[in-house]
């Protein structure tokens, strides 16, 4: 498969990787990094998983717009749509760590099964599930 890029962004990670700086190289982005508690850090920084939630939540709900633009047999995603993205990390059987992604997909007034079709649409669209998918779990709720 190949990919035309239409856009691209360079970071920068310094420092100890999970705990240090990552900034972009527009200059447009930038957060110290620190482990969260839960990993044993001081969690006085940002951590890489909040950065992919905030990326897949946004580009999800991006790609969902689209698809009903593209497909008008789809219901249409209201103004106030929402997505939120969990992501988590953890030991894997094998080694090293894996993450997990959980999706809740919120259409006020679209009928569920509706709201569905439209998620499952997202899917098609997103380049962050066309990235993770057959690589992590990622589980998408309607709610």
């Amino acid at each position: 498969m190949s990919i035309e890029a239409k856009y691209s962004v360079a970071a920068l990670a310094s420092g100890g990787g999970r705990e240090g700086l990552v900034k972009t190289e527009d200059g447009m982005l930038e957060f110290r990094l620190a482990p969260p508690k839960a990993l044993g850090g001081s969690g006085d920084g940002n951590n890489p998983e909040q950065l992919f939630a905030a990326g897949y939540a946004a580009c999800y709900l991006g790609a969902i717009r689209f698809a009903t633009a593209q497909d008008k047999s789809l219901a249409r995603v209201p103004a106030d749509a929402t997505v939120r993205a969990t992501v988590g990390i953890g030991p894997r059987a094998d080694k090293g760590f894996g993450l997990v992604v959980t999706l809740e997909v919120s259409l006020p007034g679209v009928e569920r099964a509706e709201a569905e079709k439209v998620a499952e649409a997202g899917h098609g669209i997103c380049p962050y599930s066309h990235a993770t998918h057959g690589n992590i779990e990622v589980t998408t709720l309607v709610l």
